[in-house]
């Protein structure tokens, strides 16, 4: 199954981005963010959006940051502690 994709421009990570994140979780177990150049294109800042994404969302992930690009993926509420993938 494909990954659903979103991007990520100059406003950031909004309320609304968290909410389309939520329900897109619900119907696919990976989904993929692109950071785009408004959204200021730092390894730094994309990695500081990753954590933030992760905390903010109502159930434990994983990621990873290729380039751009953070693929997260929803892990098992069994698993309580956050993990990112190295």
């Amino acid at each position: 199954m494909p990954a659903t994709i979103f991007q990520i421009g100059k406003k950031g990570i909004t309320s609304t981005v968290i909410s389309s994140l939520e329900l897109a979780f619900k119907n696919h177990k990976y989904v993929r963010i692109s950071a785009l150049k408004s959204s200021g294109r730092d390894r730094e800042r994309i990695k500081e959006m990753a954590e933030e994404i992760a905390f903010k969302l109502p159930f434990p992930t994983e990621h990873k940051i290729i380039g751009f690009t953070i693929a997260m993926k929803r892990i098992s509420p069994h698993t309580r502690k956050q993990k990112v993938i190295a």
